[in-house]
């Protein structure tokens, strides 16, 4: 077994097929057949299924030790050249939209100037997409909703978020500064799946006050929501992160007081260690969340944040 064999390998998962991750690769799709092949017999089975494509249960199992084989060899070069003082290489970080909106745009600019080595890859989605790839290897870090329980996983609070009530100008309850939930929950609303986080605290938080939410539509992802209120379609719980501060047009915030805060955080693997260029993307995170994170509308920082108010 070598390096090009398990490089192959995981090129196959990434790309879908046997082609693909010959072009990715930079080579023709013979070698990739053969190296998959060798690798095959050193192992005795079937990585591959070759009549349908998909990788095999076999496959799947070397691909998440292969995956990490192949971080822990670029973070080799990375942690000597740290000790140059020179941090170097790449670090691929996961961030949900909402935040990634406010945060992306300086943590770039400022990971330029300050770590020109590096080179960052940033995926944006939803905590239930990030999650499953941060643990799977293909990412170094994500930036996703709390809670997130997993024994592989550390996890850091970053900020936390009023969650409010985004309404267009031809809801009834346009107008108002506050609703309560009781009365919240006479009106059908644009909700997340019942499946996430985010609608699981919202339900508790209704719960608490003997009231269940009614939901217009199930959304699956918060900046759509925002968008679907903003166009009329219908009244929608979201962080205050997902409507931009320099954002005016026919609708309105609303506040809805016994709604929790929602809570961020930046979560990574426990092992392996992360390499210095994430480490210092993490750093870079925490500076600018300290520094601008109260200047976002709804956000709460540091002892503000924590602990959070009541549901």
């Amino acid at each position: 077994m070598d390096l090009r064999q398990i490089s192959t390998l995981v090129a196959i998962a990434d790309h879908g097929s046997f082609s693909a991750a010959a072009r990715a690769l930079y080579t023709v799709q013979s070698n990739v057949s053969a190296h998959i092949a060798r690798l095959e017999r050193e192992l005795g089975v079937t990585l591959i299924d070759r009549a349908s494509g998909q990788v095999t249960d076999e496959g799947a199992l070397v691909i998440e030790r292969a995956r990490r084989i192949l971080r822990e060899v670029d973070d080799i070069s990375a942690d000597l050249a740290a000790l140059d003082d020179v941090i170097s290489g790449d670090t691929r970080i996961g961030v949900i939209g909402t935040t990634a909106r406010w945060l992306m745009p300086a943590f770039l600019t400022t990971l330029r100037t300050q770590y020109p080595a590096i080179r960052p890859t940033i995926s944006d989605g939803g905590t239930s997409t990030l999650v499953p790839r941060l643990v799977a290897g293909q990412l170094d870090a994500a930036i996703v909703h709390l809670p997130v329980d997993d024994p592989e996983l550390t996890v850091e609070p970053l900020f936390a978020e009023d969650l409010i009530l985004l309404v267009p100008k031809s809801h009834p309850l346009f107008g108002r500064d506050s609703v309560g939930i009781v009365e919240l929950a006479e009106h059908p609303i644009l909700l997340p799946p019942r499946s996430s986080q985010l609608r699981r605290i919202i339900n508790r938080a209704a719960e608490s006050h003997a009231v269940t939410l009614s939901a217009q539509a199930e959304i699956d992802g918060v900046r759509l929501m925002a968008s679907l209120a903003f166009e009329g379609f219908g009244a929608a719980v979201v962080p205050a992160t997902a409507v931009p501060k320099w954002l005016s047009g026919d609708f309105q915030r609303i506040d809805v007081p016994e709604l929790p805060r929602r809570v961020v955080g930046w979560v990574q693997r426990r092992r392996p260690r992360p390499g210095p260029p994430t480490r210092a993307a993490l750093d870079t995170v925490r500076e600018l969340v300290a520094r601008r994170g109260k200047r976002q509308p709804g956000v709460y920082v540091g002892a503000d944040a924590f602990p959070l108010k009541a549901t």
